[in-house]
């Protein structure tokens, strides 16, 4: 049986390990916090959408990104510091425009190959993490957005998905709450969403149940691989120890571009970080008010996910600043005015704020397969579609590294 090592406890290196495992692999996961799921994967938009898998690679972002530098609550921020890494970074998403419309196009249909792996997986093992398949409403205010969402329409139906456009009477049929005065919107039917954070350490069970060794609190110091093997160095916070393999995968998140120049590959992810908030449910009548069906407002850059009947998540913004983790005051406070301005029946006396570092590659794509030798994997760079397309790269990665045997 090959020994596998999965460097990362987050969606993609769980969703990972559990799809070796099943193939009959010998499988140790490492992962620096205490538990699964503590980083990006705690507490993200929640949408489980291929209606969202437009990629960002084109002149509109670039030119919204300049013209937002001087403000601190845009939805799309870039700390004007320069270095190295973010202005390689940025140079190969401009070069990577062209690829716009064939990446949007794929990612439509890694999103619909997807569905049916999570799915079948959370059955499987009984996973319970607030899923709803009520669909995702993209609301737009103006002509212009409307528009252009046609044509992003026009490349998801090119991938396999297919979604309606909807009327102002329409949508407040869909979801009778929301509040506002709109243009129009597109809708969804097959989209869905849950909880992630609830998911992952769902399938972690799992993975243990199959036999998987989970190393948690352990950090990976040292990593090199030749030909044959590869060899992890770890610090559990007391002491070290070393192990051999025989193939690795890295599914580290940001920490994906470290490891991977250790190994001789070149990574170029960038964190993009992104905000959450949570409001808690108390009373009745938020709960009421609160909407059910998912929404994307893509003016704004704020997605929802409804999480139970106590639970209302809004998520949303990107900010280019480097490793930074810090939660800004004026980053969360345009997403509880949002809920404010919707949904002005809901109470947000008690909201639960919180930023995540996005493992983005300049293409918007993520990476998955082998790297330099032939002992070295990567399943990582998912961007803002990590649990959305966690379970068909994991698929792609286990075929990968059988095909490598």
């Amino acid at each position: 049986m090959k020994r596998i090592a999965v460097i990362g406890g987050g969606i993609t290196g769980i969703t990972t390990a559990y799809t070796l495992a099943k193939r009959g692999l010998d499988v140790t996961v490492y992962e620096t916090h205490r538990y699964a799921a503590m980083e990006t994967s705690f507490a993200n938009g929640g949408q489980l959408s291929a209606s969202n898998a437009e990629v960002w690679n084109n002149w509109q972002t670039v030119i919204k990104g300049i013209k937002w530098m001087s403000r601190r609550d845009a939805p799309l921020l870039v700390n004007p510091k320069p270095s190295w890494h973010k202005l390689s970074w940025f140079a190969e998403f401009m070069a990577a425009i062209p690829q716009y419309e064939k990446n949007t196009t794929e990612t439509a249909r890694l999103a619909i190959a997807a569905r049916d792996h999570l799915f079948a997986w959370a059955q499987e093992e009984g996973i319970d993490f607030d899923l709803k398949k009520q669909g995702i409403l993209h609301i737009y205010r103006d002509k212009a957005g409307f528009d252009h969402a046609a044509r992003v329409s026009r490349l998801l139906a090119a991938g396999g998905l297919e979604r309606r456009s909807v009327t102002p009477e329409e949508m407040k049929a869909i979801e009778p709450t929301l509040a506002g005065t709109y243009y129009g919107g597109f809708f969804t039917e097959s989209d869905s969403t849950g909880d992630i954070h609830k998911f992952t350490n769902g399938l972690a069970d799992a993975i243990q149940r199959l036999g998987v060794k989970t190393c948690y609190g352990h950090t990976v110091t040292e990593l090199s691989a030749d030909e044959n093997s590869a060899w992890i160095t770890v610090h559990n916070g007391e002491e070290q120890s070393r192990d051999t393999f025989d193939g690795v995968v890295i599914c580290a998140g940001v920490g994906s571009r470290g490891l991977a120049s250790k190994l001789g590959d070149r990574v170029n992810i960038y964190p993009v970080k992104g905000y959450s908030i949570t409001v808690e449910l108390d009373d009745e009548a938020s709960q009421k008010a609160a909407p059910t069906v998912s929404l994307l407002d893509d003016a704004t850059k704020i997605v929802t996910s409804r999480l139970g009947d106590g639970r209302f998540r809004v998520a949303g913004t990107a900010e280019f600043s480097g490793y930074n983790r810090d939660i800004k005051d004026d980053r969360i406070r345009p997403l509880t005015r949002w809920v404010e301005q919707c949904f002005p029946g809901v109470c947000t006396r008690r909201v639960v704020p919180w930023a995540g570092l996005r493992p983005m590659l300049p293409n918007m794509m993520p990476r998955v397969g082998p790297g330099r030798l032939p002992t070295v994997f990567y399943n990582t760079g998912h961007g803002h579609l990590g649990w959305t397309l966690s379970a068909i790269t994991a698929e792609m990665l286990a075929d990968a590294v059988e095909k490598a045997s």
